[in-house]
């Protein structure tokens, strides 16, 4: 059996605090810069992963607090769902993703890290994006600086309608 070893997690786990953190970013929109929020809709919201598998990794996450799919209204889960389309296409064309893993962990027992409130993740992926300096190093390579990859996100985001 093969174990996946992520230890640059360990300092998102460390950071976690009570109570959940995307409503607390949805309660303070004047913290969007600084928290990484991509776009606010009328049903759903998308931000960056502070804490990113890849460079440009981000999420989109339903206004509505609640920790089950089968719970979202159908026009919660409509926008969520155009919105992941949209972001397929604006890493695809802004970061020339070659591909893109999207996926839901739904429940602490699928993996998921904030298991109280679903929401999607988009992670870019290119050819041979992976090497052994995690698994040698205890190291997390990103060569791309937060901010920059940020405004460049948020500004595709904000073109659409």
């Amino acid at each position: 059996m093969e174990h996946l070893c992520a230890p640059w997690r360990s300092e998102y786990f460390s950071a976690k605090k009570a109570g959940c953190v995307f409503c607390g970013i949805i309660a303070n929109p004047i913290d969007d810069k600084k928290n990484g929020v991509l776009f606010r809709a009328e049903k759903c919201f998308g931000i960056m992963n502070l804490y990113p598998y890849s460079p440009g990794h981000f999420m989109v996450i339903p206004l509505r607090h609640t920790d089950k799919i089968e719970d979202l209204d159908d026009e919660t889960w409509l926008e969520m769902s155009r919105f992941v389309r949209e972001g397929v296409k604006i890493l695809k064309r802004e970061l020339n993703a070659e591909g893109v893993n999207i996926g839901m962990n739904l429940g602490s027992a699928a993996g998921a890290g904030i298991a109280e409130h679903v929401h999607y993740h988009l992670v870019p992926r290119w050819s041979r994006d992976t090497n052994f300096i995690t698994t040698i190093a205890d190291l997390r390579v990103n060569g791309v600086p937060f901010y920059p990859l940020y405004e460049k996100l948020q500004k595709a985001f904000s073109a659409v309608k």
